[in-house]
């Protein structure tokens, strides 16, 4: 290792112990797709997605719904230049005119479609800006909710959010794992929150990927392993995959969140942007 390798090492060392920071890059622990095949994908290739692997997440075309501190529209979601885009957009009236004012966007997920247990899932995209908002590319089953069996028959597994924008470390991500459902008995867990430090993830494409087996779940970006969990035991069920944006807030008003303060209605964000997604099963 040279100096200047030292130094970044150290610097790491620090920002790890004083804000549980990481730095994938220095781990050098690479996935190893040797021991997968790919058995699903969409490479976006097409001008309209494709509805026999894709639905609106819990919304139907044409349908608004509340979605935290906004609205999730399938309007917001297209298909253009070899890639998928979920915009987020402000409508002083609401859109097409419906009276509800407010923060547009979108999720789509493979639910009924296409679910696996075990596997390599990965994303190429780039992320949305905007304080108060946060992409995802996440993983959840329809028995997520049920209680007693620790995460085993379903988790909601968030391979990235994009949460960070606002921050001084604004090109960090985080990936986690939650059970028992979103009530009272929710069990949760961050697995890391590294940096992606080669590009710009605003405007440049990285992947990020989650190797999940019997074990463990281990997250990756641009093939370099992030973190490791088996909290709660590994989801033994099948699940789906989900990407969507969300503005931070309540009952449809945006607010100061966890993704920084309230996206203001004149900010203009850019949209979530995805090259491919692939899921891979063990050989």
């Amino acid at each position: 290792m040279d100096f200047f390798q030292t130094l970044i090492a150290l610097f790491a060392a620090l920002c790890s112990m004083l804000f549980g920071m990481s730095f994938p890059l220095l781990e050098n622990k690479t996935a190893d797709m040797d021991k997968f095949e790919l058995v699903w994908s969409d490479e976006f290739d097409s001008d309209t997605l494709d509805t026999a692997k894709w639905q609106g997440c819990n919304h139907a075309p044409g349908q608004t719904v509340v979605r935290k501190g906004g609205y999730w529209n399938m309007d917001m979601v297209s298909v253009r230049d070899g890639n998928l885009h979920i915009a987020a957009k402000y409508y002083e009236d609401g859109y097409l005119g419906n009276g509800k004012a407010g923060w547009y966007t979108g999720a789509v997920f493979t639910k009924d479609l296409y679910e696996q247990t075990h596997g390599y899932f990965e994303i190429r995209c780039i992320l949305p800006t905007g304080s108060g908002l946060w992409s995802a590319f996440w993983m959840n089953s329809t028995t997520m909710a049920q209680v007693g069996n620790g995460g085993t028959d379903g988790a909601e597994i968030d391979i990235f959010e994009s949460a960070y924008y606002s921050t001084a470390f604004k090109n960090r991500v985080s990936s986690a794992v939650h059970y028992d459902g979103y009530g009272d008995d929710l069990q949760s867990t961050t697995v890391a929150k590294p940096f992606i430090l080669n590009n710009d993830p605003y405007k440049e494409f990285n992947t990020y990927g989650l190797e999940w087996n019997e074990n463990e779940y281990i997250f990756y970006i641009n093939g370099v392993e992030t973190g490791r969990s088996n909290f709660g035991g590994t989801s033994l069920v099948p699940e789906y995959l989900i990407l969507s944006v969300e503005i931070g807030g309540a009952d449809g008003v945006a607010a100061d969140s966890w993704a920084g303060k309230a996206l203001d209605k004149n900010f203009t964000p850019t949209d979530f942007i995805v090259d491919y997604v692939r899921a891979y099963q063990y050989k």
